[in-house]
């Protein structure tokens, strides 16, 4: 069963974002804009960067097939910008950025709630931003989500201990359960 595996990963995902959001709110935009030689440059760009990112994947996957009018979950990203480019600046502040942020996170776990165990076995045609035409396994669309969020938060807690900024825990163990645990 893939399915306990992406709501772990949405779970995971809207934690570790609510702790860099918490965490940059006391510090000053000129030190979140700060050229850090980040693939992004700053911190903001790098966090704008993963919100581009979520938003165009998210916008990719209701497309699925067995979804015609789209995933009743995703609805709410109509009242996001739709990126066209990676490096986008949607929100140039830490207030709106962090709003928004934690809006999308509830929006992806409402998502991985909606779908079913079927839905991950299907293919997904696409377009990227370059208008390159794929098709490609849903599951394995969703899993590579996760794994750039994963990725470009790396890169943002490194840049915040650089400035003495010290989230906490972001291993991904802490919200595995035991075998024995009734949930899993």
């Amino acid at each position: 069963m893939i399915k306990p595996n992406f709501k772990i990963m949405a779970s995971y995902n809207a934690l570790i974002n609510k702790k860099i959001c918490d965490s940059i709110l006391t510090t000053s935009d000129n030190i979140l804009w700060e050229n850090k030689k980040a693939f992004f440059g700053s911190i903001l760009g790098t966090l704008n960067h993963l919100m581009v990112g979520d938003l165009i994947w998210l916008n990719r996957l209701n497309q699925h097939p067995s979804y015609p009018t789209g995933f009743k979950a995703l609805e709410p990203l109509k009242d996001f910008p739709l990126p066209t480019k990676l490096t986008q600046i949607l929100y140039d502040d830490k207030h709106g950025f962090s709003r928004n942020r934690q809006a999308l996170d509830q929006i992806m776990i409402r998502f991985i709630e909606e779908s079913d165990e079927s839905d991950y076995s299907k293919s997904l045609g696409y377009q990227n931003t370059n208008n390159d035409t794929f098709n490609k396994s849903f599951s394995m669309l969703l899993q590579h989500l996760f794994n750039h969020q994963t990725h470009h938060r790396g890169q943002v807690t490194t840049l915040l201990s650089q400035i003495d900024i010290d989230i906490g825990e972001t291993d991904l163990l802490m919200l595995i359960p035991n075998v024995d645990d009734k949930n899993f």
